[in-house]
């Protein structure tokens, strides 16, 4: 019996190192796969991606996702405790369920893991992006993030969206472009972000408000080029 913990515990401790160096791997080297990529490429959909590093980004597409998506995503260290508490809260009172997951967490989703709610999925979730954190520069969870996100059917990446709905490069984002960017990835599938509806066209506008209050405070201050 004691043997078999024994060699359960050495099992647990290889996993955890191996994932560690998985993690300061990626510090270098572009994740090759995702599950998303995988899926699109399983079900036959022509996959549009094309990997560029954040110079190559113009600056207003990262303050678009981080007034969208994350805006404390320079201050906190993967995990975003005020967003998590108000969650909870709206949860509680039975209102319409919020997310929390800052732009590290999904990063960490999007490259090591795959989609999911399960508590084994968001553990290894937890786990991954205190890592990431700890190893990567916020300039690097950035570029990863803009490189995996889905745009898009078969669209991942930012190039790879700015070439599909502006016909542009996505160092040549407008402001413009990049909020309708970022209102489009809560629901890429659905969304246009080049013939935005109603709603779609609202949350871009009220997104570019956002991205001036992220470049007057310093909110993306961390990526500093």
């Amino acid at each position: 019996m004691a043997g078999c913990l024994w060699r359960l515990v050495q099992l647990v401790f290889g996993l955890a190192l191996l994932s560690i160096a998985w993690v300061a791997a990626y510090r270098v080297v572009d994740p090759p796969l995702t599950f998303l990529l995988a899926r699109d490429r399983l079900q036959g959909i022509p996959v549009r991606r094309e990997v560029v590093p954040l110079s190559a980004i113009a600056p207003s597409l990262p303050r678009a996702v981080i007034a969208a998506e994350d805006s404390r995503f320079c201050s906190h260290r993967g995990f975003d405790v005020e967003a998590i508490e108000a969650a909870m809260e709206a949860n509680r009172e039975g209102r319409r369920l919020r997310g929390a997951s800052t732009i590290s967490q999904q990063v960490a989703k999007n490259a090591f893991l795959w989609p999911g709610r399960t508590w084994v999925r968001k553990g290894l979730e937890a786990w991954f992006t205190f890592w990431l954190e700890l190893l990567w520069p916020k300039a690097r969870v950035m570029e990863v993030y803009l490189n995996l996100a889905e745009w898009g059917r078969g669209v991942h990446g930012a190039e790879a969206a700015a070439q599909r709905y502006f016909g542009t490069s996505a160092a040549r984002l407008s402001p413009r472009q990049s909020a309708r960017l970022a209102a489009i990835l809560p629901s890429p599938i659905r969304r246009d972000a080049a013939s935005p509806g109603r709603y779609t066209a609202r949350y871009a506008r009220t997104i570019e408000r956002r991205m001036r209050v992220v470049q007057s405070d310093g909110l993306d201050s961390c990526l500093s080029r």
